[in-house]
C-alpha cells in the first residue's frame, strides 16, 4: 500500500515549515548514528519505572535496564521507545525516575511521549489484538524536542515515527496523550484502509484519528488527563483555553462542521472531519445532553431525532472493522456509512440494534442512504 505523507495535527495558519523533508533528515540522522535500529542488548531486560509528565503527571513507565543505565524503551511492547530529537539518542536516566512535570525539563516531553505510545499499543493491542502500528510486532517511536520552536506535532511514513515540537520559545511541548494518539492513528490509517488527505478521504482519515485518541484516553483514563470527548484541551494550542476539536457538536470550534452538506469537501480536512466525529458521539452516547466524567455534552441530529447510544467500545469496534475491511483510499461519508453498517453486520447482526444504530447516527448528520437488511 502506498505510504501516506506527512501529517500535521493542527489545520492550516498553525504551523509552517518543511515538516515531511525535516522528517526525512531526522530518519536518516538516526540510522547513520544507529539508533533507528535499536534494540536491547541480550543482557537487557524491563524494569518498572516511573514518570512524571507536563500533561499526564505521574505514570507507571517500563523501561530497559541495562549495565550501566536505564533506557527509555519498552520491550514488552514492541520496543517503544522515545528519542530526543536533538541529540537522535534514545533519552537514558540513571534511577528510572523519569522527569519533574516541568518542559524545563527534557525529560517530562518524553514521559508523555512515552505514555501515549504505550497507551496506544495497550488500546489497539486489548481491543483489536493489534500489535503496533503496522500490526508487525514492533512498538512506536517517538521524537520529542524536534526542531526549534516547532509549534505543532506529526506523523511520518518516512521515519515511522511520531514528532513533536516545544512551541514557542521551546517552552510548550505539544505531548498531550490525544494530540500524541491522533497522530499515532495515521500510521494505522495508512497500514490498513490507506485513507487520501483531500476531500472527504481526507475528513474521515482526521476524523478516524479523532475517534481511536478518544478511545486510547478513555482507556488510559489517568487523574490528570479526564478521558473526554474534546480534542487538545489540554495543550491550549488556541490561547483561551478551549479545545481544538468537540466530538458531540464539532461546530463549537466555530469552524467544523455537524452536517454533511456538497460544500463539505471544500474544507480543510480536520474542519470536514466534524462530520465523521459527530457520527461517532452520537452512535457512542446518544443525541441531547449528557453529563460524562463530570463534563458536559449537547449533541444535537440534523432530523431532530433522539438516538440512545450502544456505548464507545461497540462503536470504536465497528469503525475499527470499517477501516480494516472495508473503506478504501477514495472513501466519502457514504461510502463510510455503507462500510460501517457492513462492519456491524458482520460484528452484530442485521437484526440487532447495533446496526439500526449506525444507519440512525448517520442519518442524524444528513449522510442518508440505504441501509440493507
Amino acid at each position: 500500500m502506498q505510504s501516506q505523507p506527512t501529517r500535521r495535527h493542527t489545520p492550516p495558519g498553525r504551523a509552517g515549515g518543511r515538516a515531511a523533508l525535516a522528517a526525512a533528515a531526522l530518519a536518516a540522522a538516526l540510522t547513520a548514528t544507529g539508533v533507528s535500529a535499536a534494540a536491547p542488548a541480550a543482557a537487557d531486560s524491563p524494569a518498572l519505572g516511573s514518570g512524571t509528565g507536563i500533561f499526564d503527571g505521574r505514570v507507571p513507565l517500563t523501561t530497559t535496564r541495562t549495565a550501566s543505565t536505564y533506557l527509555l524503551q519498552d520491550p514488552t511492547r514492541g520496543n517503544t521507545d522515545t528519542v530526543d530529537g536533538q541529540t537522535h539518542a534514545i533519552l537514558t536516566d540513571a534511577d528510572n525516575v523519569w522527569g519533574n512535570g516541568l518542559p524545563t525539563n527534557r525529560q517530562s516531553a518524553a514521559v508523555d511521549a512515552q505514555f501515549t505510545g504505550v497507551a496506544v499499543w495497550d488500546y489497539f493491542k486489548s481491543s483489536f489484538n493489534r500489535l503496533g502500528v503496522r500490526n508487525d510486532g514492533k512498538g512506536v517511536r517517538s521524537v520529542v524536542h524536534y526542531g526549534s520552536n516547532y509549534p505543532d506535532v506529526f506523523w511520518s511514513e518516512d521515519c515511522g515515527c511520531v514528532n513533536y515540537g516545544d512551541g514557542a520559545g521551546n517552552a510548550h511541548p505539544m505531548t498531550e496523550l490525544d494530540i500524541g494518539a491522533h497522530e499515532i492513528t495515521h500510521g494505522v490509517t495508512s497500514a490498513t484502509a490507506g485513507l487520501g488527505y483531500s476531500g472527504e478521504s481526507g475528513a474521515l482519515n482526521e476524523s478516524t484519528s479523532d475517534v481511536f485518541a478518544t478511545m486510547v484516553e478513555f482507556q488510559a483514563n489517568i487523574p490528570a488527563d479526564v478521558p473526554d470527548y474534546f480534542i487538545g484541551e489540554k495543550a491550549d494550542l488556541h490561547g483561551d483555553g478551549t479545545p481544538l476539536r468537540y466530538l458531540d457538536r464539532p461546530s463549537r470550534d466555530g469552524a467544523s462542521a455537524d452536517y454533511w452538506s456538497p460544500s463539505l469537501p471544500s474544507l480543510d480536512p480536520h474542519y470536514a472531519s466534524g462530520v465523521g466525529n459527530h457520527f461517532f458521539f452520537l452512535l457512542a452516547e446518544g443525541s441531547g445532553p449528557r453529563v460524562i466524567n463530570g463534563i458536559s455534552y449537547d449533541s444535537p441530529t440534523v432530523n431532530g431525532a433522539v438516538l440512545t447510544g450502544i456505548g464507545r467500545t461497540k462503536a470504536a469496534a465497528i469503525w475499527y472493522r470499517a477501516l480494516t475491511q472495508y473503506l478504501t483510499a477514495n472513501a466519502t461519508y457514504h461510502t463510510a456509512r455503507a462500510a460501517t453498517l457492513a462492519a456491524a453486520r458482520d460484528l452484530y447482526g442485521t437484526s440487532r440494534t447495533e446496526y439500526a444504530a449506525v444507519a440512525a447516527a448517520w442519518t442524524a448528520v444528513n449522510v442518508t442512504g440505504p441501509t440493507p437488511g
